[in-house]
């Protein structure tokens, strides 16, 4: 079982030095909920709480959009725990009363800390499931029994199929971050999971971007919901920052360095599009003399959890990350995003620089633009419906990057359909080869 401390940050309004009762809508919950969050010096919810939590204290089924960082999923679980103390029944072998599935191991472990942090005067019991570990632990939780499990569609795949996992008797389907989902390839998958899921229960459906493809997918899985948009037509906080520095290619690393050995840059992320990009500049980094580390899905599990706590606690002053691997991070005090690579994806951006400016802090976002991602510039424009700042001032200022016209690559604007992540050396055991020839030829590749 999930034993992590960890403080869900974002997840309400700016914390209050004096201790005070809870208000608006969190008044509206049991007692021993109402002690956690005040524990937490939390007083007024976020918007996202303040429409949510009463719908779903009803039993409504809800289809949200909102960014990251604004309280989500405090939103779904604090009225989740509520639910399952007013109608507490003991839990029962591999059979959770709710299942809440997220795209990556990062986000799941902080649906699990959340978990933790509010339901601590509460008898819930939870877990949660991920590839890239030993499933030991994983299987004996299920074993005890809990009420709430957290995964990753892939490791639960493998748990069901083993017959460790059984979800005939759900009440509670939570999926969030959809739209990531939907780009990790993971939709085939859930819609496997939905099959052995009943079709009487509550359902909430989140995505950051809300499209009409995937407005039809979640509608596929919601009955009658009540839909809540937090800010949908502004992709960016005000309070960041934003700037483009054109860079010939060549030069990125030594761009970098420079902005780096600014001292107001205190605690930096650099998105990276490839793994072993990600690798190269840690190496650079700390060669110029600056502490980094990175995390991607070539790094193991320890490594990775490793990693993020030596980022969260100073010892690393530079994060370097993967889009995927970064999805769902809850870090305080994030005072620039730096995309070392533009995303391939407009909306990427949004993702990525949403890291900073934090329970109403200011933020810094950087992007290192050469001719090659010159196209992808023009794309994130185009969603903001303006030019991010430019900023000439710096010593590798390329205008032929600034006018590049070079197109973008054939699969500019999607992420390439990804393999669901592998669950360890126990795949091989997962079940019997008749069955295993039924599920679809996947290259046998980990995820970022």
């Amino acid at each position: 079982m999930n034993e992590q401390k960890k403080q869900d940050r974002s997840s309400f309004a700016r914390p209050n030095p004096e201790f005070q009762l809870p208000q608006g809508v969190f008044s509206s919950l049991i007692t021993e909920i109402q002690r956690a969050v005040a524990a937490e010096g939390y007083v007024i919810p976020t918007p996202i709480q303040e429409k949510c939590i009463p719908h779903l204290l009803k039993g409504r089924d809800i289809l949200g959009c909102a960014q990251t960082g604004t309280g989500k999923t405090a939103a779904f679980v604090l009225p989740l725990l509520q639910r399952l103390t007013q109608a507490y029944i003991r839990p029962q072998r591999g059979t959770p009363r709710v299942l809440i599935l997220a795209p990556t191991r990062e986000l799941a472990a902080q649906i699990g800390a959340s978990i933790q942090t509010y339901g601590k005067y509460l008898r819930i019991t939870h877990t949660v499931i991920f590839g890239g570990v030993s499933q030991n632990r994983q299987v004996s939780a299920m074993k005890r029994g809990i009420d709430i499990l957290v995964a990753t569609p892939g490791r639960l795949l493998d748990l069901m199929e083993q017959g460790f996992v059984h979800l005939n008797k759900l009440e509670v389907f939570i999926l969030d971050e959809g739209d990531r989902m939907l780009d990790m390839g993971f939709i085939p998958d859930i819609k496997r999971i939905l099959t052995q899921v009943p079709n009487k229960r509550q359902t909430m459906f989140f995505s950051a971007t809300m499209p009409q493809k995937m407005v039809n997918l979640a509608h596929a899985m919601v009955r009658d919901p009540v839909r809540v948009d937090i800010a949908p037509d502004k992709p960016t906080l005000d309070t960041i920052d934003q700037k483009v520095l054109f860079v010939g290619k060549k030069n990125k690393n030594e761009l970098l360095v420079s902005i780096l050995h600014d001292p107001e840059v205190r605690k930096a992320i650099v998105f990276t599009q490839m793994k072993h990009t990600a690798n190269k500049v840690v190496k650079i980094l700390e060669e110029a003399g600056i502490r980094s580390t990175a995390i991607h899905g070539n790094k193991s599990q320890t490594m990775r959890t490793k990693a993020l706590d030596g980022f969260k606690k100073g010892r690393y002053r530079v994060l370097v990350a993967t889009d995927v691997a970064a999805r769902g991070l809850d870090v305080d005090d994030i005072t620039h995003v730096i995309n070392f690579d533009l995303p391939m994806e407009a909306e990427t951006y949004v993702h990525r620089i949403g890291r900073t400016a934090r329970a109403g802090a200011r933020g810094h976002a950087v992007s290192l633009c050469c001719a090659e991602d010159r196209a992808y510039l023009r794309e994130i424009e185009r969603l903001l419906g303006r030019e991010v700042p430019l900023e000439t001032e710096h010593s590798f200022h390329c205008e032929e990057s600034r006018h590049s016209q070079l197109p973008a690559p054939k699969n500019f604007g999607r992420n390439p359909r990804r393999p669901r992540e592998q669950s360890g050396s126990n795949r091989s055991h997962s079940k019997p080869a008749s069955r295993r020839h039924n599920r679809p030829n996947r290259t046998r590749q980990g995820r970022r």
